[in-house]
């Protein structure tokens, strides 16, 4: 049996795209991290302090946690709490080149296999109009950084990605199942095929 320990309706939507058979449990972790970390520390760690922090019973059933967060520069960008915070995001990434950072721990009992995953993403210049457009009529609270890729802003505002697409989704899901094969074989025998 898989858990998917995330509330993510991305993840969970392409887990089952890909056949996987799985139910979602979410818990409660805090987020913080150390401010010491590096970027791409930052997923890893979260990742698997959700992983350590599971609370129950973890024989036979394989746990995936995973974290993503939005780096421009030095800047770790989360999720926006609120419309102004959504525009100032959506404003920083105008024009500019951003890096996606998706971390998975996947637990088997107490066994564990974190990864990292990154990808850059280049915006075309947005303009105000199309920045408010995108935070009345989607939902950019529940995103790192104030967007999803899937969503209209991504189709016009995206002129191009280097790396895995789906990790800019929230889960790299090629790296997933290489990493499935590796640690716990059995997990990928339940893909479903219609």
């Amino acid at each position: 049996m898989i858990i998917l320990g995330s509330k993510s309706p991305r993840r969970k939507q392409l887990l089952l795209e890909c056949g996987f058979e799985f139910i979602v449990k979410h818990f409660e972790v805090d987020e913080s991290f150390p401010e010491t970390l590096k970027q791409q520390e930052v997923p890893l760690y979260l990742s698997q302090k959700k992983a350590e922090l599971y609370p129950d019973s973890l024989n036979d059933v394989l746990l995936i946690c995973a974290d993503t967060i939005v780096c421009l520069d030095e800047m770790t960008i989360n999720k926006p709490a609120d419309y102004q915070e959504a525009f100032t995001m959506l404003k920083l990434l105008s024009g500019r080149m951003h890096e996606v950072y998706t971390g998975i721990t996947l637990r088997k009992g107490n066994e564990y296999r974190s990864f990292y995953e990154r990808t850059e993403v280049y915006f075309k210049p947005l303009t105000d109009h199309e920045i408010k457009e995108y935070i009345t009529h989607f939902n950019p609270y529940d995103k790192a950084g104030g967007y999803g890729i899937q969503d209209w802003i991504g189709y016009i505002g995206v002129e191009k990605i280097v790396g895995c697409y789906y990790n800019v989704m929230g889960l790299p899901i090629s790296r997933l199942y290489k990493e499935l094969l590796e640690f716990y074989p059995e997990s990928v025998k339940s893909v479903q095929h219609s």
